[in-house]
């Protein structure tokens, strides 16, 4: 006896959807119970043309049509395939032969003609069926090449009705149509891509090309505020450059979420994503949610970077719902009594100017703005985000003369030293549940981030001087133990502490750029 699933995206783990089918004598029609949103109801519509085009009769019974879990939401129109399978299966139509029970997934949009159109979410559909024991699944061809990899279950592409049920025979009779080397792992690509900016690209600046290689190597987030025209918006794109690339577990893990978005075109992604999301964006596209509760920004941005250009122009309700993944790593969800999450464990990059007219930091020009109207402006950001925020740096004008200088060091030799950086924190964090110096917190703090009796007096001075946060304090140490690592110390030492330490000097007042 076979039993057809399909899935339905509710959160990042989603929901798999058991559709059961009941012929009764009465008036002919069918309907669809089970909660399902107008496109799932309309499918009866596109199952019904998409039968009688594909050479088989629709019944001419009363259809029932259940769809369980009944108190989960059923929306769009990856439900198709399912309900045509399983009506073909109760009208005795399809011959199959089993003598026991199994469950198969089953996922596809349905065309008039009876061609099987992709979906989203089919890696997420795919990989959270294995664990409830399903061993084959059977999925729109064009969806293929993000499932491939997957291990323990066998994957049936199709591209009509037809195509479907002819897999579905074959499972019965337990013949593979695909060969199980495709579901293997993945040899993630050794080149990275062509990205847009080079880190030879940035002409001078070797302290802000500095903190750029330390955030790359750690993780921690940054703030770069200057004058406009200074380098702040190239210099942060060229962090995407020195990115190590995923492991197999990143890779699939974000790739899930990528394929709830439907931007899963060529398989797996192999190097952290770099979302930059315009400032008019609303809350839900950044944090998540909407109608149909799809991932946001900040989990786009999972395992890779989170870029906000001139961040105070953003809605500051916005900037403050960022508090809860930058703690927690995750975004939850509370939509009619039920709760969603996503994951976001992103590395935060923002940028800014340092007053509103854009004048303030520059020697020719004269701002006009009030101090008043430089605190509101700063106040869009507010404390508790400046806070999290690892690293500032105030970024001054290029001269002429840097601009004419030959390129230096290319994005390949900083991000080999980065990827060296992240293999001794790897190796370091083995036994523990992190992998990069900006997830130390508590116990661990303590354990890896140690001072002796000549840092101790230092670090007490720096928190005392710049009156910082335990936060902050915290922070120090962390970026403090990744420098370190570039320079392969197994302590902290003095100038690890005081290079840290001045990645701070800006302080969290509102009033800290009139320093500059």
């Amino acid at each position: 006896m076979l039993e057809i699933c399909a899935f339905t995206t509710a959160g990042y783990h989603g929901q798999l959807v058991t559709v059961e089918v009941d012929m009764r004598r009465g008036i002919p029609g069918a309907e669809i119970i089970g909660l399902p949103d107008s496109a799932v109801k309309e499918s009866k519509e596109r199952v019904r043309v998409a039968i009688k085009n594909s050479g088989y009769t629709f019944p001419h019974e009363r259809l029932l049509i259940n769809l369980t879990p009944a108190h989960i939401k059923k929306e769009g129109s990856i439900f198709d395939l399912a309900i045509a399978l399983s009506i073909l299966l109760q009208s005795n139509q399809v011959e199959i032969l089993t003598e026991y029970r199994q469950s198969i997934l089953v996922l596809g949009e349905l065309e008039l003609s009876g061609r099987v159109r992709s979906i989203r979410g089919a890696l997420v559909a795919v990989a959270q069926s294995t664990p409830h024991g399903i061993k084959n699944a059977i999925i729109p061809a064009e969806n293929i090449k993000e499932t491939q990899c997957l291990k323990h279950i066998n994957i049936w592409p199709v591209s009509t009705l037809d195509d479907a049920i002819l897999a579905l025979q074959n499972i019965a009779r337990q013949n593979c149509l695909v060969d199980q080397d495709t579901n293997r792992e993945p040899l993630l690509p050794l080149l990275p891509p062509n990205y847009e900016v080079d880190f030879s690209h940035i002409k001078g600046q070797p302290a802000l090309k500095r903190l750029l290689e330390i955030a790359a190597s750690g993780r921690h987030h940054f703030l770069l505020f200057g004058p406009p025209g200074c380098g702040k918006t190239l210099s942060s794109k060229a962090l995407e450059s020195i990115l190590p690339p995923l492991s197999f577990e990143e890779s699939l893990e974000i790739s899930q979420i990528y394929s709830l978005r439907n931007e899963l075109n060529e398989g797996l992604l192999s190097y952290p994503p770099f979302r930059m999301p315009h400032h008019s964006s609303s809350a839900e596209g950044i944090i998540g949610g909407g109608k149909l509760l799809l991932p946001g920004e900040v989990s786009m941005a999972h395992y890779g970077t989170l870029f906000l250009d001139e961040a105070p122009e953003f809605g500051k309700h916005i900037l403050q719902n960022l508090r809860e993944p930058l703690e927690n790593k995750r975004i939850s969800i509370t939509r009619a009594g039920q709760n969603f999450w996503y994951p976001a464990d992103f590395q935060l990059a923002m940028t800014s100017n340092v007053c509103p007219c854009g004048a303030l930091g520059r020697n020719n020009r004269t701002c006009l703005c009030g101090v008043q109207h430089i605190a509101k402006y700063w106040k869009r950001i507010g404390s508790a985000i400046l806070d999290r925020i690892d690293m500032r740096m105030a970024v001054e004008p290029v001269s002429p003369e840097a601009l004419l200088q030959p390129s230096e060091e290319s994005s390949d030799l900083v991000r080999a030293r980065v990827v060296a950086c992240r293999l001794r924190q790897k190796v370091r964090y083995e036994q523990e549940e992190i992998s990069t110096n900006s997830q130390l917190s508590g116990i661990l703090l303590e354990k890896y981030c140690s001072l002796d009796q000549t840092t101790e007096p230092i670090f007490i001075t720096i928190m005392q001087k710049l009156m910082l946060s335990a936060r902050a304090g915290h922070s120090i140490l962390r970026v403090a133990r990744t420098i370190a690592d570039m320079d392969e110390s197994h302590s902290i030492q003095k100038q690890h502490l005081l290079e840290a330490a001045s990645y701070r000097r800006y302080g969290d007042n509102d009033l800290y750029w009139i320093d500059i």
